[in-house]
């Protein structure tokens, strides 16, 4: 006798065999590490009466889920909508500066239901999407197609610096500049988008090396760009002017924008105010020495002395209690993240996936580089989190939505052929 069924049945097997080309070791190493920071940051909290560590887990196995689907689902299709997108990524931040929520000094939130979002974080896959769309349709071999490219970011980074959020802005530089490299830029224009900033801070640091860097910058423009004689005095100015006002930048930042990069300079400056921070994630990084104190047992960590350790300053917590054993496996899954999502960009079927991919690798290297830098002391406090460790909803959320993005570059790639 026939029985009857009211409630469908997923099958497994037949879910699964669409997933042919997903790379698991990527996958797996992302939600290992992400299960890992909810570890570290119930070790932060472990006497209060906090739940940001299940939060951190609910949303990662959220986040899981959300990079399966995607990667299942054909991400070319993102082509046809990628003008939507940008519209989308450009209103929310509009939303942000209207009636966004400040903390921290940023007005960077939107309350949803009780719930804090931050557009910004999404807006990264946003610019990844809205670029890689540009750079497969024209690669930036040319000016005008560079300019293009730079006139579609110009737009979120202004609206992100109004919040202000000077650390999401650099995300967006170096997403940027990745997918502009691996769209056959010349390498010379790279430098001279990257020159005057340079020259800020060579002006402050060592006049003479700021005299030679914007000659130096005169003769890379001579051999790049046309019109050589205009375009080296153009180059040369363009640095001497940002030597020059780059008091009248300084004056533009909020007060704890400032004590950020000179606590950076001299922490022991102000080792009770700006310097507080920086200095004792070096103590507790330091204390974990080669094997650590073991989880749940660094002093630093369970005394509450490093404040906001839960989000960005959660590698400190890692060097105090798994000391540099510890930190040097977290370095090196990051690393292999990193080469697996390189892999994938090499591999993708056309240039759309694979700059995708390497998108992805721009985002998640510059917040793992710089956020680890500034635990100990290499870089100034910007506020960006550590990929998948650091609590944060939206930005694991985020990550994870990168994460299904590239997967679904994998899964779509040509498969090969077995003899």
């Amino acid at each position: 006798m026939l029985q009857r069924t009211f409630l469908p049945r997923l099958n497994w097997k037949l879910w699964f065999s669409t997933l042919p080309q997903v790379d698991w070791f990527l996958f797996l190493l992302v939600v290992g590490i992400s299960a890992f920071g909810g570890l570290m940051i119930r070790s932060t909290e472990l006497h209060e009466a906090s739940i940001d560590w299940w939060q951190h887990w609910i949303f990662g196995a959220v986040g899981t889920v959300i990079a399966l689907l995607l990667a299942r689902w054909r991400y070319e299709f993102l082509m046809q909508w990628h003008w939507v997108t940008y519209t989308i990524t450009n209103l929310s931040l509009i939303t942000v500066i209207i009636i966004g929520v400040t903390a921290n000094g940023a007005q960077s939130w939107i309350n949803i239901g009780g719930f804090n979002v931050q557009p910004s974080e999404f807006a990264k896959v946003g610019l990844i999407i809205s670029l890689a769309a540009l750079l497969h349709q024209k690669p930036a071999t040319t000016l005008p197609n560079v300019f293009r490219v730079l006139g579609v970011t110009v737009v979120p980074w202004v609206l992100i610096m109004l919040q202000p959020d000077l650390g999401t802005g650099l995300v967006f530089a170096a997403i940027t500049l990745g997918m502009l490299y691996w769209a056959n830029i010349n390498p010379g224009w790279l430098i001279l988008m990257l020159s005057p900033l340079i020259s800020m801070f060579a002006y402050n640091l060592l006049f003479p090396a700021w005299i030679v860097w914007a000659m130096a910058m005169g003769i890379i423009a001579w051999l790049t760009l046309p019109l050589r004689f205009l375009s080296a005095i153009g180059a040369i100015l363009a640095n001497f002017a940002a030597g020059k006002l780059s008091g009248i930048m300084w004056n533009l930042l909020k007060d704890y924008q400032k004590d950020r990069f000179t606590s950076f300079l001299d922490p022991e400056k102000d080792p009770l105010g700006a310097g507080y921070q920086l200095l004792q994630s070096r103590i507790a990084i330091g204390s974990g020495e080669l094997w650590g104190r073991g989880l749940f047992n660094g002093t630093q960590t369970q005394l509450n002395f490093i404040p906001e350790q839960h989000t960005d300053f959660i590698f400190s917590s890692v060097g105090e209690e798994f000391g540099f054993v510890g930190s040097i496996a977290v370095l090196l899954g990051f690393w292999l993240i990193c080469w697996r999502l390189l892999v994938i960009a090499l591999k993708a079927k056309e240039n759309f996936g694979s700059l995708l991919a390497i998108g992805v690798l721009s985002m998640i290297a510059f917040q793992v580089v710089l956020n680890i830098s500034m635990t100990v002391g290499l870089a100034p406090i910007t506020g960006i989190p550590l990929p998948w460790m650091s609590y944060g909803r939206s930005a694991l959320l985020t990550n994870f939505i990168a994460l299904g993005l590239v997967e679904s570059v994998a899964n779509y790639r040509p498969r090969k052929r077995l003899y």
